[in-house]
């Protein structure tokens, strides 16, 4: 049997009320919206969902990541693949990008189950990740926001498998964004509501529950994505669904994720979901996909992630409009104090990326301690600190490590797009030392001794190259 082994999500740490916002251009604003920080993008926050839901399974098995956005950082070179050796899948995984549509997220989904029933992959990574913006003043500033989810596919285990799925495909423009578009456009706004969503995304679910034989009250939880809350609810009514089988769309406390909404719903209700359940996936985009779930008796045995809910408890509230501004690079800013940093080396980077990327140092063999060297030395371990031993070393992963702050400071002559830059050197669990930036943080609570977990992220964009590496921020669980 094929199905969803293992599931996973990411919300990002900052919150922005709408109040807040419309404090500044007038009207009323309720609930807030995540908000990612100034150095996250969709492949940091595919990173981190996927580190969410790979927990305690060896990345090495999976065969597959396909990542899907609508905001990729690249538009040409792989996205998947970034994260995917950030996450150490092995080489010879088959990624992909699916993106330029809000229903990608259901098609990487259908793809990776397709490609796991025809046997050509064991292992299927599914991530979609979003962080659309809207211009200032507007409606969708307002209603977007950041987030991510991600989901395992498989042969073993299955906590949940697809019983069936119906597509239907619409060039119906309500939503898009051209190649030189910084922000999403979109036509007025009954058209899209009366012509497409309160039609099609019901004839999609008609068509899928008539395929598979059932009914509607044969569904425990239907996630029926929205772009807000009034024309969620018209839909909802329309279809006759009841409280209790509808799914929270989050837009009050996260907003529209857009790509990422339907797979942050579809956590969402297997985190509740019982042995037997079935659940009803509808997205909309260009179309709609409606896909119908059934969980198993695993599904109790991989509800051990953080997730959706364990996310929408670790907050921190955003209440300055101007610092959203500057980490969206919305205003012009008051240059460094320190000259820029040079151009990214392609060259240098793919000598560590091995290593970098993944967060790779070295164990000995002979007594087992850890030892970090980091991308921006050449430097390799070739003598033990402990034991003395030359060249007795095996590989040793620190990404998933948690550590404990020795010492911190702030940089304040850095300057960038959200100063002070704190650097703090840590102590691995289980050994090993390393200096990073941390982020997510406020500088009255970093202190010496604080436990911190590692967290990949932007370290600097020139010449239209991004340069990643990982960073820490403190352990709020």
């Amino acid at each position: 049997m094929a199905g969803i082994v293992s599931y996973g999500a990411y919300v990002p740490y900052y919150r922005l009320p709408r109040a807040v916002i419309a404090d500044m251009w007038g009207g009323r604003g309720r609930g807030e919206k995540a908000v990612a920080g100034f150095d996250e993008d969709p492949i940091t926050m595919s990173v981190a969902a996927g580190l969410d839901c790979l927990k305690g399974i060896d990345p090495r098995t999976v065969d597959a990541l396909f990542l899907a956005t609508t905001c990729s950082p690249y538009k040409e070179r792989q996205n998947a693949t970034i994260a995917a050796t950030a996450l150490d899948i092995k080489r010879n995984a088959r990624n992909a990008d699916f993106a330029n549509c809000l229903r990608a997220g259901t098609s990487a989904l259908m793809s990776a189950d397709d490609a796991i029933k025809a046997g050509s992959l064991g292992q299927v990574l599914v991530t979609a990740a979003d962080m659309r913006l809207g211009g200032a003043a507007g409606e969708d500033e307002q209603a977007f926001g950041d987030g991510a989810a991600a989901i395992l596919f498989g042969h073993d285990n299955v906590a949940v498998e697809i019983e069936g799925s119906y597509t239907i495909s619409e060039d119906l423009a309500d939503y898009w964004r051209a190649q030189d578009d910084t922000f999403v456009r979109h036509w007025e706004d009954r058209f899209g509501r009366e012509e497409g969503y309160m039609k099609i995304p019901q004839e999609a679910a008609n068509g899928v529950l008539k395929k598979l034989g059932l009914e509607l009250k044969d569904i425990a939880k239907v996630c029926l994505t929205g772009a807000n809350a009034r024309t969620h609810a018209a839909l909802c009514r329309k279809m006759k669904l009841t409280p209790e089988q509808t799914q929270d769309t989050y837009l009050d406390n996260i907003g529209n994720t857009g790509t990422a909404q339907s797979l942050m719903m579809l956590v969402g209700a297997l985190e509740e979901a019982k042995p037997g359940d079935r659940i009803l996936l509808i997205s909309w985009g260009n179309g709609s996909d409606a896909i119908v779930f059934k969980v198993t008796d695993q599904i109790e045995n991989i509800k051990n992630k953080r997730g959706i809910k364990g996310h929408l408890q670790i907050k921190k509230i955003l209440n300055s409009y101007g610092r959203y501004l500057r980490w969206r690079e919305m205003v012009s800013m008051a240059p460094p104090a320190r000259p820029p940093a040079g151009a990214a080396s392609m060259s240098a980077q793919w000598r560590e990326h091995a290593t970098a990327l993944p967060l790779y140092g070295v164990k000995c063999k002979k007594c087992g301690t850890p030892q970090l060297y980091l991308s921006h030395s050449s430097t390799r371990a070739h003598v033990c600190l402990e034991c003395h031993a030359k060249d007795e070393f095996e590989p040793y992963r620190f990404a998933d490590k948690q550590g404990t702050v020795t010492s911190f400071s702030h940089d304040f002559l850095a300057g960038g797009i959200d100063p002070p830059t704190t650097a703090a050197v840590i102590d691995f669990d289980g050994g090993g030392r390393g200096q990073f930036n941390m982020v997510d943080r406020e500088q009255d609570e970093c202190k010496v001794g604080m436990k911190v977990e590692m967290t990949f992220r932007k370290m600097r964009y020139t010449l239209g190259a991004h340069t990643y590496f990982w960073k820490c921020k403190p352990v709020r669980d």
